[in-house]
């Protein structure tokens, strides 16, 4: 083998490697971001469920207008607002929002099937 021989030999098969740790390194950062967003989910699920169980106390007769839940409150629907700053991430993994190809037999109209 001729020195250009060895020497493109030799960058080919770096280049391989490194396109290989790349490839591997990509996979990770996906994996670790779809992790991301589906606890981001949970999270945004837990606090509009607290959110929505403070707000249905808060309206109880025995609470209504007590200033500490009423602040209590506000700061759960603050903090939900906040969490809608994240609702590009979390919308990676949610299986509604990903786009439905329709075939050219589809159309809007469901026909209901007659039990026989």
């Amino acid at each position: 083998m001729s020195r250009l021989e060895i020497i493109l030999s030799a960058t080919l098969i770096l280049s391989i490697v490194i396109n290989i740790g790349m490839i591997a390194y990509a996979r990770a950062v996906v994996i670790r971001i779809l992790y991301t967003s589906e606890e981001l989910n949970d999270l945004q699920t837990m606090i509009g469920s607290f959110t929505t169980h403070l707000q249905t106390v808060y309206e109880l007769d025995s609470f209504y207008g007590d200033d500490t839940l009423r602040g209590l409150l506000d700061h759960a629907i603050s903090f939900n607002e906040q969490m809608d700053t994240f609702d590009y991430i979390i919308s990676l993994t949610e299986a509604d929002t990903l786009p439905i190809e329709k075939g050219p037999d589809d159309d809007n109209t469901q026909e209901e099937e007659s039990p026989a």
